[in-house]
Parts: structure tokens; sequence; C-alpha cells
């Protein structure tokens, strides 16, 4: 269910690494806890987030949640297709749902972040 090549934060971000670039969306696990997202405020490209700060909000009909940058950079591109269908979140949330392309200040800090199965592992704990 969470793609290998991926990396996962503990507040259900996921990051996929091309070279010093860096696509970060929210994962399966986090769209499902969210159900239907109707709202996703998005960064400006040109920011710069370090990591665990605010680079965007998601709105459910549940709730409202931050997402957090996994790693610190600078935004490089935004998906702007998220504006008029949020829903591709919790349709495709490791694919076309990705929020966010950034320039990593170093690449080599991903590295530190969860693997796909110590991710699942960790939420298999949080739903106990």
């Amino acid at each position: 269910m969470y793609p290998d090549n991926f990396r996962y934060t503990k507040d259900h971000e996921w990051i996929k690494l091309d070279g010093a670039t860096g696509t970060v969306g929210i994962t399966d696990y986090a769209q499902h806890e969210l159900g239907d997202i109707v709202y996703v405020g998005l960064p400006k490209k040109g920011e710069h987030f370090d990591a665990h700060g605010v680079f965007a909000s998601v709105e459910s009909v549940k709730a409202v949640s931050d997402v957090y940058c996994p790693v610190p950079g600078t935004v490089l591109e935004i998906n702007d297709a998220l504006v008029n269908s949020p829903e591709k979140i919790n349709a495709d949330p490791h694919g076309e749902g990705w929020l966010i392309k950034l320039k990593l200040d170093n690449p080599a800090a991903a590295k530190d972040l969860l693997t796909a199965s110590q991710y699942e592992d960790y939420i298999k704990g949080t739903e106990k």
C-alpha cells in the first residue's frame, strides 16, 4: 500500500526523492482519517520551509489539518489541479494527489524519515 521508494513522517506526510527534488503529499492513512477532502491551501512557489514547518492545510468534512514539511526546502511547484479537484487526494494520495515539489536544502535529510515498512508499523501502533 505504501510505496517503498517514498519516505514517511509520523505526521503522515510522504516524500518521493528525485535527486535534489522531492515530491510531497499526505499518506493514504491521513486521507482516510480525514475523510472527504473539500479544500487544500497550498503555499506559493519560492517559499522556503524548515522541516516540520506547516506548508499547507487540508480541509475535509471532518476537520482542517495542517500539513508539515518533511525536510527543509524551497517550493518549486504546486499541484494546481488540487485547487479545483481536492478529492484527487482521496482518490490517489500517493500519485495525482501530491501537494508540492521541493528543491531540497539537503537531500540526505530524508534518510532520517521512516521507510514504508517502518511507517506501516507506526500506523499499526497508533490504531491500537
